[in-house]
């Protein structure tokens, strides 16, 4: 890789194997994000995605000039949910679909290297939604996930194993979004080889107390 820092190696949240449910300790990760809703397949997604990368880029390079660290841009990610889950597994209704677009910061780069970031990118050629983007920490602790290959629509079964058996059969529960990690560009790869990792918070079940 020349040097360069490729987080798809170091970062374990980045690493699973098809037909393996391991779970995990992720860590706070600070993040660029843009929000949205409703089907992927639209103008909308496609205008978050080509806002993050040309900011994600801008800080690579810069980390490259100022402080001699450079890396592999980190996968697109995204959080995905709706008032009933089952529209992920069941329905696939993506009409009913919100979600938060990601893509990891390097622990190295402070909000000032972002702002300046995306000051350069307004600066030539501003992206639809940069005026939405914006960097947060996500927190989401104990984690289960696995590795897909193949096209996005086919992973329902994937979940549906997830959702409503390796998790409540541990004794588990979903805490939060849906998330998941694109290790392949979908813009660039057929949809037989892309590689998702599906990952799911959850947290222990609480006892129940006998009166």
């Amino acid at each position: 890789m020349d040097g360069k820092i490729d987080l798809r190696r170091t970062v374990d949240g980045y690493r699973a194997r098809v037909g393996e449910f391991r779970v995990l300790e992720i860590p706070a990760r600070r993040y660029l994000m843009i929000d949205g809703r409703g089907d992927p397949n639209t103008p909308a997604f496609a205008e978050a995605v080509e806002t993050l990368y040309p900011v994600a880029y801008s800080l690579k390079f810069a980390s490259r000039t100022a402080t001699g660290r450079d890396y592999v841009v980190p996968p697109l990610e995204g959080l995905w949910w709706a008032d009933d889950m089952d529209t992920f597994t069941v329905a696939r209704d993506k009409s009913r679909w919100c979600w938060t677009l990601l893509n990891l910061v390097p622990d190295w780069l402070t909000a000032d290297d972002v702002g300046a970031a995306v000051a350069r990118v307004a600066a030539r050629r501003r992206p639809a939604r940069l005026s939405d983007l914006r960097t947060d920490v996500l927190i989401e602790g104990r984690c289960v996930q696995t590795l897909h290959v193949g096209p996005f629509d086919d992973e329902a079964a994937v979940l549906d194993r997830m959702h409503h058996e390796f998790i409540p059969d541990h004794g588990l529960c979903l805490t939060g979004r849906h998330h998941e990690i694109y290790l392949s560009d979908f813009r660039r790869v057929a949809p037989g080889k892309r590689r998702t990792i599906p990952a799911a918070p959850m947290c222990h079940k609480p006892l129940k107390i006998m009166a």
